[in-house]
């Protein structure tokens, strides 16, 4: 493979990288306060999409208002999630609130499937995102560059929410000691619907940004990515936003690269990041920016 090409992939891959990492700080942060898997945060994912699809096409709101319908629509969908599944099970066992998740995923998936059928579905990409950028010999399309940028810019909006708003500092506590927090006069409820609110907004965003480099969205799409992006979130370390995005585009790049690189097995591509995922966590098994439960958060 020629050293163009290469480039080219390796931006295609953290281009993908990147919808793994939106969609991995939502399983990360959930996981740090309230120690469960949220299964359904993949589904979560495909509402995003569906939600923006349907406001372009039976709205018509333009791009940007149907990306904001779509996070508001998905944070009061992780919001009512957790008020009605997961908030009644907080004293249950583990494994309840588990089974619960895989139960509010497999509820999303038929809901849909009802209502819009399984056949996968055309999305209406934006003129602006078909634009191709010339860089030198490299040719990208713009959402390649632009899916990347939006990342880390929110990436960075999210660590200002936790290390630098009283918000964030009462989720780090809540990731610490839930009773303890409710002592000290804190609504623990409303912290927690904060945090599935910002997740899901996040998986929304990466929703619609899949579906605008992938433009056919179905039912069941949230599965595979959602796995994806879970794997991500425990290779960076599950717990650690930065490290959810960094396995993000780990397994993004890997995903794309490796498919380059042998392209007769292209069929198995969705094998690379599960087994680059199961050969670092045996040699790291708290991932690559694990954390110390005992002393930090996030």
């Amino acid at each position: 493979m020629d050293i163009t090409l290469f480039l080219q992939q390796m931006v295609n891959g953290f281009s993908l990288g990147s919808m793994y990492a939106l969609i991995a700080i939502g399983y990360t942060m959930v996981y740090g306060v309230l120690r469960l898997i949220n299964f359904a945060h993949g589904d979560i994912m495909m509402v995003g999409a569906y939600v923006a699809l349907f406001s372009m096409t039976s709205m018509s709101l333009p791009f940007g208002f149907a990306l904001i319908f779509a996070v508001i629509v998905s944070a009061i969908l992780g919001i009512c999630t957790d008020k009605i599944a997961y908030k009644p099970l907080r004293a249950a066992p583990r494994i309840s609130l588990l089974i619960t998740a895989i139960g509010i995923s497999f509820l999303l998936e038929n809901i849909f499937q009802v209502v819009f059928g399984g056949i996968p579905r055309s999305f209406s990409v934006p003129s602006f995102f078909e634009n191709i950028v010339e860089i030198g010999p490299i040719t990208l399309p713009v959402s390649a560059i632009f899916v990347p940028v939006i990342t880390i810019f929110l990436l960075c909006i999210v660590l200002y929410i936790l290390y630098k708003t009283k918000y964030g500092i009462a989720i780090r506590a809540l990731a610490f000691d839930i009773s303890t927090v409710n002592l000290m006069g804190i609504d623990a409820n409303l912290i927690i619907s904060i945090v599935f609110a910002l997740g899901s907004s996040l998986a929304a965003i990466g929703g619609v940004f899949w579906a605008i480099n992938y433009p056919s969205i179905d039912p069941l799409m949230g599965v595979l990515i959602g796995l994806k992006a879970f794997g991500a979130a425990v290779l960076g370390g599950i717990g650690s936003v930065g490290g959810a995005v960094l396995g993000g585009f780990i397994i993004g790049f890997s995903e794309v690269v490796a498919v380059a690189l042998f392209p007769d097995l292209a069929g198995f591509k969705d094998a690379f990041a599960f087994i680059f995922l199961i050969l670092v966590l045996l040699f790291k098994p708290t991932g690559i920016l694990g954390i110390n439960f005992e002393k930090s958060r996030f």
